[in-house]
């Protein structure tokens, strides 16, 4: 694999960005949205993952006083398995850590286990459930923090 460059998301990647969340969601955010959280949102952070100048996957949190939400994960279909999701996480976890942050949550499908996996390694750990959370077949969210 050429060299994996990762750095913060800016509006120039809202393309890019557009696309891998139709790759990679059932129900993906709009485009609108994006572009607010890349350019507008004072609470947002986005984590681009990038390989010979195509973004392959990014992550974006909001930090809310000393708590990072994760809003989403996402790493092309045709770059898994490579580490990007370990280094994007790794990468986002040190960047807000260093800005005060001290724990980080997110919301996952319970069927996703490569995901939970995932966040098991960075010391991720399951607090709840959030019963038909996914609006496209209702299935629930394992509520996971990182503390």
């Amino acid at each position: 694999m050429a060299e994996l460059i990762l750095r913060k998301g800016v509006p120039a990647d809202l393309d890019q960005m557009e696309l891998l969340e139709q790759q990679c969601f059932a129900v993906p955010w709009s485009r609108e949205s994006l572009a607010y959280e890349l350019s507008e949102n004072p609470l947002s952070l986005y984590i681009v993952a990038e390989v010979d100048s195509r973004v392959v996957g990014y992550v974006g949190v909001w930090s809310i006083v000393d708590e990072g939400h994760i809003t989403n994960v996402a790493v092309s279909p045709d770059f898994r398995r490579k580490h990007i999701g370990m280094a994007l996480i790794g990468t986002m976890i040190d960047v807000t850590g260093k800005q005060g942050v001290k724990a980080h949550t997110l919301e996952v499908r319970a069927s996703n286990a490569p995901a939970i996996g995932l966040y098991k390694k960075f010391g991720f750990a399951e607090e709840g459930l959030r019963k038909g959370y996914y609006e496209d077949n209702g299935e629930d969210a394992i509520i996971m923090w990182r503390r």
